[in-house]
């Protein structure tokens, strides 16, 4: 599948991330509510994939991880 176009968006208020369900509380470490670590490809409008970490690894959110699905 060609890439038509690559994104990065940005949520600095975590509206995005909580509408989602993907926040986290970041709070013990002084940094309020965070989104978790993932990569998420949409095609069309329509959510394709969703790789979410399970911790601080780049198992399945990385550049990598990304490209060997597209």
């Amino acid at each position: 599948m060609p890439v038509k176009m690559f994104s990065c968006s940005f949520d600095g208020n975590a509206e995005f991330t909580s509408a989602i369900g993907l926040e986290m509380d970041g709070s013990g470490f002084g940094l309020g509510t965070r989104s978790q670590r993932y990569a998420m490809i949409i095609d069309d409008g329509v959510v394709s994939t969703l790789n979410v970490e399970n911790g601080p690894a780049l198992d399945v959110s990385s550049a990598e991880a990304i490209l060997k699905i597209l």
